[in-house]
């Protein structure tokens, strides 16, 4: 039958859509891609980390990294006042 098999066409959210002429139309035969496919389901990732927990880890993670560049800073003034 028509349609089956390897190759045969599907619509892919996000990606690609076959419309009927008509909705062409009604957009005014503007071919814009976004206007057709629509978004892309997100995928879910059930081992996930909850996005609160997330920004707390990288906020105190870029807290340690900004205590680190001062204390590296310092470092180089020390080393750069000998010379």
């Amino acid at each position: 039958a028509e349609g089956e098999g390897v190759g045969a066409y599907e619509d892919v959210p996000g990606f690609c859509r076959s419309v009927p002429l008509a909705e062409l139309r009604e957009h005014e035969f503007v071919l814009t891609p976004g206007r057709y496919v629509g978004a892309a389901e997100a995928e879910v990732d059930p081992d996930a980390e909850p996005v609160e927990e997330r920004v707390a880890r990288l906020t105190k993670e870029l807290f340690g990294l900004f205590e680190e560049s001062g204390r590296l800073e310092d470092a180089v003034r020390m080393q750069l006042g000998r010379i």
